[in-house]
């Protein structure tokens, strides 16, 4: 384990002395396995230092702000490492963005540099997105539409006029060598993560090198990841946990990352058992679409540890289904770098079920009334507030919405439902905006999805408010079976209102083939806003 990168104080670090404390201490034990390409850590050390060299050469300099946006790859592993040891910003571009999302991206950023694929999964266009965004890549950048975009570095064989091949400009520079680097310091900003909310217009969270290498050596040591461990994450690079809480995890324990350029369940679980797999991560979709696959065995599988965000019932089939005995609970957000909370893999497997965790050292948490910000008592229900290290420096270039989400004080308003223990430990609830009101009674998704996850023959549920002329709100559920699971939306009601206030009950229950088409996002997180939507259109809600 890596006891040594905890210490207290805590020394600060920059990704640049990461990458060279992995290398000296590991330079032969594998750093990262993504479809047929492997890379030790020596090895990784020195394709990121030459991917720094070229994109200087191309005209980086720090501060600049290069996007990434293509699958989880070592080619996207290498460019994000490669743009913080060239002193510049990563904005990861997520997979599922359409063309008018990517040029909000790419111009609030202010993005100098794109990384792009052409084509991603053979049929996401992305040059043709490009085209529509900024014709100028087919002549010569910058353009009027996106008037900082200076480079344009493409991975794949359909490249405009303006790009330069990724391929061409690492075997260059690999015989140019390395070039010196700037001086980069642990407060500087490496990651603008845009949030995947619900909004249209997302917010670019600035977050520094100290911010997520603290949080992910703190993760690290929470679930007890070793030097050797091989560890799986389909989490996607474009959000935080794909690069802090995977690759970051990974790179300060000395652990090997396996990863997959999306996530499939099959996939998934043919890659674990073949790699001998020790650890893993997710949230609940992930483990149950794992679960429900009919390739789904346990005796294949060797996984000890590894977190995962989901409720009590969840996390119980996990531990004991695919028998992870050190399963650690998590809970977090964008703007705490994520982690805010993480069990102990040495805590009793009962409180790591039940989700009861407590913070990093050096990290605080409240819980206030959210209509008149003050302290709820122990085990009483509130919003959670954050302070301390890990909070990002801001929202990009919107000091309203940074004020608004934190406040003078320091902490940061998370919008999420929880309750402290007496002893300190966090019980989350739910998020804010996602608990609707039936007749007056709040109502949490996550507590109805829960009653449903215990039922036999449910793979995945999930749960939205939807409008009632009587009550103003009422539950709908849309519902995903087992393999070869039998059940009738009416006996799924009925077993809802045996275990659960009448008022919780959903009104309305479907069963559904898949999420996808209906608010599924690339980390396999079902959006409520767009089920919501949906839910209104399907159920004749409209008016």
């Amino acid at each position: 384990m890596m006891d040594d990168l905890v210490p207290d104080p805590w020394l600060q670090r920059t990704f640049g002395a990461m990458l060279d404390r992995a290398a000296e201490r590991w330079p032969d034990a594998e750093a990262l396995v993504a479809g047929d390409d492997r890379l030790t850590f020596a090895q990784l050390r020195r394709q990121c230092r030459l991917m720094a060299s070229a994109l200087i050469r191309s005209g980086v300099r720090p501060g600049d702000r290069v996007a990434i946006c293509m699958g989880n790859s070592v080619e996207w592993v290498v460019s994000f490492y490669g743009a913080a040891l060239a002193g510049a910003i990563t904005v990861p571009v997520n997979t599922r963005f359409k063309a008018a999302e990517i040029e909000y991206c790419l111009s609030q950023a202010g993005v100098s540099t794109l990384i792009t694929i052409d084509r991603f999964l053979g049929k996401i266009d992305f040059i043709g997105m490009l085209r529509l965004i900024e014709p100028a890549i087919d002549q010569l950048l910058p353009g009027a539409k996106l008037p900082r975009l200076r480079g344009l570095i493409v991975l794949g064989e359909d490249r405009p006029r303006s790009a330069v091949s990724f391929g061409a400009l690492r075997v260059e520079q690999k015989k140019i060598g390395e070039q010196p680097l700037p001086e980069v310091r642990p407060d500087d900003v490496v990651i603008m993560q845009y949030t995947s909310g619900t909004t249209s217009f997302p917010k670019g969270v600035l977050l520094t090198h100290d911010n997520v290498l603290r949080n992910a050596a703190n993760v690290a040591h929470r679930i007890g990841v070793r030097a050797g461990d091989r560890y799986f994450s389909a989490r996607p690079f474009f959000h935080v946990a794909g690069t802090t809480l995977s690759q970051l995890v990974a790179l300060s324990a000395g652990a090997c990352l396996v990863t997959t350029e999306t996530f499939d369940a099959g996939t998934s679980l043919e890659i674990m058992a073949k790699e001998r797999c020790t650890l893993v991560s997710g949230n609940d979709t992930l483990f149950l679409m794992m679960m429900a696959h009919p390739d789904f065995d346990p005796k294949k599988l060797n996984l000890r540890g590894g977190w995962a965000a989901a409720g009590p019932v969840v996390m119980r089939q996990v531990i004991e289904r695919m028998g992870i005995r050190d399963l650690c609970f998590a809970y977090g957000l964008s703007e705490s770098s994520p982690n805010v909370v993480m069990s102990d893999f040495r805590d009793d497997p009962e409180l790591r079920i039940a989700g009861l965790a407590k913070t990093h050292e050096g990290m605080t948490l409240r819980i206030v009334d959210p209509e008149t910000g003050t302290d709820r008592p122990a085990d009483a229900v509130g919003e959670i507030l954050v302070r301390g290290w890990s909070l990002m420096k801001g929202y990009h270039e919107k000091p309203a919405e940074t004020a608004k989400a934190i406040d003078k004080e320091g902490w940061l308003h998370t919008g999420d439902l929880g309750s402290l223990t007496p002893g300190g430990r966090l019980r989350f609830v739910g998020r804010v905006k996602d608990v609707f009101r039936v007749g007056g009674e709040n109502v949490a998704p996550a507590e109805v999805e829960e009653v449903l996850h215990d039922h036999p023959a449910v793979a995945q549920a999930q749960v939205v408010g939807v409008p009632d002329p009587r009550l103003g709100e009422v539950a709908a559920a849309y519902v995903r079976l087992r393999e070869g699971g039998k059940a009738e939306p009416e006996e799924l009601i009925a077993w809802c209102r045996e275990r659960c206030a009448s008022f919780k009950v959903p009104r309305y229950l479907r069963l559904v083939g898949s999420f996808d088409e209906i608010g599924m996002t690339g980390s396999a997180k079902v959006q409520k806003s767009k089920l919501r939507d949906f839910a209104v259109a399907d159920l004749g809600l409209g008016d």
